[in-house]
């Protein structure tokens, strides 16, 4: 079977989607524990010391997914929260309400390895630079997206709330996003572009792989989150009760 012979649209109803999810996402879940060790093994043993940084530097294999991820997963999720509010698609608020968890997950993350990063590099566990601050804003809106989630009794009224929410918050990805180009922040630019890197191929290595490990993890514990959904939502249907017999 061809892709172009799928018909993905299928994929939309809760109940096959709720089929393919359960096949693929204990791949990902492997390729995501797979990565992870590659890419700390690479990141804390292979990898050389910074000149300028030395081993605090590491950190960076984590702070650095996990920001990039943050701020991603907040634009994905609005996505689909725009797309459920637009053609009211029971499973886009679905997928919204499983990313934001993860989301809210790794902005913190990236807060806290930013202030373990920033200590002995600024000498201060927080300054209010303008991507700290913007990051710390995406943050609580992913906080608010889950506490209007869960104050909204009827999961459809809560969907088209929280879509409302996710989209005027997706401006500020791109504000933390620039914010080192448009103010003047403490906080560096970014190692790696689109003209290249400006750190040793172990490094880059480590990061790529450590990036790419996030993204299976993202992908893995959103699709297992999103079944829980689908159960929880579809509960009074027959193919629910059938599916747990």
């Amino acid at each position: 079977m061809k892709l172009r012979d799928i018909h993905w649209f299928k994929f939309a109803s809760p109940q096959n989607f709720y089929t393919l999810s359960g096949r693929i996402w204990p791949w990902f879940s492997g390729l995501a524990a797979l990565l992870t060790v590659i890419g700390l093994w690479i990141s804390f043993f292979v990898a050389p010391v910074d000149a300028q940084q030395g081993q605090g530097y590491r950190i960076i294999f984590v702070h650095v997914p996990a920001s990039q991820m943050s701020m991603f997963i907040y634009l994905v999720m609005a996505a689909w929260a725009g797309f459920g509010l637009a053609f009211n698609t029971r499973l886009s608020g679905m997928m919204a309400s499983a990313l934001a968890p993860t989301g809210a997950l790794f902005a913190f993350l990236s807060l806290i390895t930013g202030a373990l990063w920033g200590k002995p590099m600024w000498g201060a566990w927080w300054v209010w630079d303008a991507r700290l601050t913007s990051e710390l804003i995406l943050l609580f809106l992913y906080l608010g997206f889950l506490a209007l989630q869960a104050s909204i009794d009827d999961p459809r009224r809560a969907d088209k709330a929280c879509a409302i929410l996710a989209l005027v918050g997706a401006v500020n990805v791109p504000i933390i996003y620039f914010s080192v180009k448009w103010w003047n922040t403490l906080h560096q630019g970014a190692s790696v572009s689109m003209k290249g890197a400006s750190m040793a191929t172990p490094m880059l290595a480590g990061m790529l792989i450590m990036v790419l490990a996030f993204w299976m993890y993202t992908i893995a514990i959103a699709l297992l989150r999103v079944r829980s959904i689908i159960l929880d939502r579809e509960r009074h249907t027959e193919w629910v009760k059938h599916a747990v017999a």
